[in-house]
């Protein structure tokens, strides 16, 4: 199995789903007050590496998805390539990417560090 050492991504805090017409190849922001359901997205960005290198960085992370029959797009967002996969299967997806050798930035407070 190949892995990735050394890169890191992290989960962006909204939520997204397919923009009309075009499931696949663009999605929107969820607004906050809105439903997140069945077919909400979530987002990963890539931390590291960054920039052009990040593109085929994120494409051998979708195919490391694809290999466990878990459906991914890489698409830019924020400017930056971003992994999206559907909300059911974010645990199973950040599962795959550790044992691919992947670090997941997790979010913590100031309140409850560790």
């Amino acid at each position: 199995m190949n892995t990735l050492q050394l890169s890191i991504v992290h989960r962006l805090p909204q939520s997204y789903r397919w923009l009309t017409g075009f499931a696949g190849s663009r999605v929107e922001p969820i607004p906050q007050n809105g439903n997140a359901d069945d077919n909400s997205l979530v987002a990963l960005k890539l931390l590291s590496p960054d920039g052009e290198t990040a593109w085929p960085v994120m494409q051998k992370l979708s195919q490391a998805l694809t290999d466990i029959e878990l459906s991914s797009s890489v698409l830019e967002c924020e400017g930056e390539p971003c992994l999206f996969v559907n909300m059911q299967d974010e645990f199973a997806a950040t599962c795959r990417l550790k044992n691919f050798g992947v670090a997941i930035a997790e979010p913590f407070s100031g309140n409850n560090p560790f």
